[in-house]
């Protein structure tokens, strides 16, 4: 700082501009304007330099001084003097018109704002209202939406329910048309049994009493209502699954208790049943194709209008299932579990306890023929590879084992599509435990027929012989049968040739 101050004392900028206001001063009146003016600019120069070195040095020396010295003094002597700078009586008056304009311009700013700001907040109320607005349309749709959803809801449980009762409301239908069919068939043979009519001729090379037997035969053939051959073959196939479940269920087991009584090892209870089961099948299946071949000799030389022989076949099957002889058929089929190898030694009990059985299972096999297509049971043999999807396994069964030991219940086949489910038992070993069994069977199968004497608990002897087993006793439906229906079914066999042991 003491360098600047001597510069500037040397240098005698402040004499020489002294000597200049003086000379100007001499010379004021004798310049021009433009004279006194160029002076006045060269003073004011001249000054504004000595302003600025003496600025650098009150800078300089406030530095000096510390952070805070020299504070006061700048307060009270400089910044008054900066505020009242060059305030003469010559520049007064435009600095006081700079600062009235000055002011003008910050009204005129501050209104200015002031309208913006009213109109930021008049838009921002006009986008909050609108905003509300949204929201409460919004909400509006969110709850028309819900409403119409659970509209769409309701009504898709109405459609549901109104599905329901059709397929109820189909159901009885099915279930009236059959009792209905029932009850015609019943009027019908009433009112035959009361006022027989008669019947023409068929074939004048019959003899007199096979003329006779068709007349009596006829009556019996012709349909009764054309609402019987009408009838639904869902509600029989549902009707004939059901007796096949119950069967399996209760059928079954009272089977199984009966055979108990006389047999304790409970796989060879087992494969009796199972082979019953089968055996009732092949043997209702022929009897069927039998009847079915004797219907078709008789209606087909009277058979008139425009439905095909067949179809009424068909129809004469479904209504007159009552006139199939399922007694014979249990004959045949206690023949043949008679002979056969895997049960028809020890001879142990008489298949003629479980004739109950036996005769269910023949009369469904019988009337699944004649439904469209027929239902049939699975082939099955022991020591075949289990098919999960045909059989279940027994809960005595190995589940590792990828062989049948042996069949406790056949499965249900409808064209190679199985509808229920058999049962079987797996073990390891199956096939060869079975091939043994097999061959010691045959092996034995040349000793002498077994005879029973007396049996404690059934009461009913059995020959092992192929031929029919001697004491069959009659069912109380054979014995309650019509005279009328005795007669009719042996008019048939005569009239087809074949003859039921």
């Amino acid at each position: 700082m003491a360098d600047s101050l001597r510069r500037l004392v040397n240098n005698e900028s402040c004499r020489t501009l002294q000597d200049k206001l003086e000379n100007w001063y001499k010379d004021y009146y004798m310049n021009s304007c433009d004279q006194n003016l160029n002076c006045c600019c060269e003073i004011i120069e001249m000054n504004s330099r000595i302003q600025g070195q003496l600025f650098t040095i009150l800078s300089l020396t406030a530095q000096e001084g510390g952070h805070y010295a020299g504070v006061e003094t700048i307060k009270s002597r400089l910044l008054p003097w900066l505020g009242t700078c060059f305030s003469n009586s010559s520049m007064a008056k435009p600095i006081e018109n700079n600062i009235n304009l000055l002011q003008v311009e910050s009204l005129e700013k501050d209104r200015q704002l002031r309208e913006l700001s009213a109109t930021r907040e008049r838009e921002i109320q006009q986008l909050d209202s609108e905003l509300n607005s949204t929201r409460v349309q919004l909400s509006m749709v969110q709850q028309e939406l819900k409403s119409l959803q659970a509209q769409e809801e309701s009504r898709q449980r109405s459609l549901d329910m109104l599905t329901d009762y059709e397929r109820q409301l189909r159901t009885l239908k099915d279930e009236i048309a059959v009792l209905s069919a029932e009850k015609s068939v019943l009027q019908s043979r009433l009112s035959r049994s009361r006022s027989p009519s008669p019947v023409s001729q068929h074939s004048r090379s019959c003899s007199p009493m096979q003329k006779e037997l068709q007349k009596e035969l006829h009556k019996e053939l012709v349909p009764s209502s054309p609402l019987v051959s009408r009838l639904s073959s869902v509600s029989r196939k549902a009707n004939l699954l059901a007796r096949f479940s119950d069967a399996y269920a209760q059928g079954r087991l009272e089977a199984q208790t009966l055979l108990k009584r006389f047999i304790d090892k409970m796989e060879t209870v087992q494969r009796i049943i199972y082979i019953a089961t089968v055996e009732s099948f092949h043997v209702a299946k022929m009897a069927f194709r039998h009847f079915k071949i004797r219907v078709r000799k008789t209606l087909s030389p009277t058979h008139i209008g425009s439905e095909e022989l067949e179809d009424a076949v068909m129809d004469y099957v479904i209504c007159h299932l009552d006139l199939y002889d399922v007694q014979c058929s249990v004959n045949d089929v206690i023949r043949a579990m008679n002979v056969n190898p895997k049960i028809s030694f020890p001879p142990e009990v008489d298949f003629i306890v479980i004739n109950s059985f036996i005769k269910e299972i023949c009369c469904i096999a019988f009337a699944m023929q004649t439904l469209d297509p027929p239902l049939d049971i699975a082939f099955g043999a022991d020591g075949e590879i289990f098919n999960d999807c045909k059989y279940r396994r027994s809960c005595d069964s190995d589940f590792t084992a990828p062989l049948v030991f042996y069949h406790v219940w056949p499965a249900l086949m409808e064209n190679e599509i199985v509808i229920m489910k058999g049962e079987a038992v797996t073990k390891r070993g199956a096939f060869w435990s079975s091939v043994r069994n097999v061959n010691r069977s045959r092996s034995r199968s040349l000793s002498p027929v077994h005879h029973h004497g007396s049996c404690g608990k059934s009461g009913v002897s059995r020959s092992r012989s192929p031929s029919p087993p001697r004491n069959i006793n009659t069912s109380e439906e054979t014995k309650a049968r019509k005279d009328k229906l005795i007669f009719v079914k042996q008019s048939m066999v005569l009239v087809s040739g074949k003859s039921c042991s």
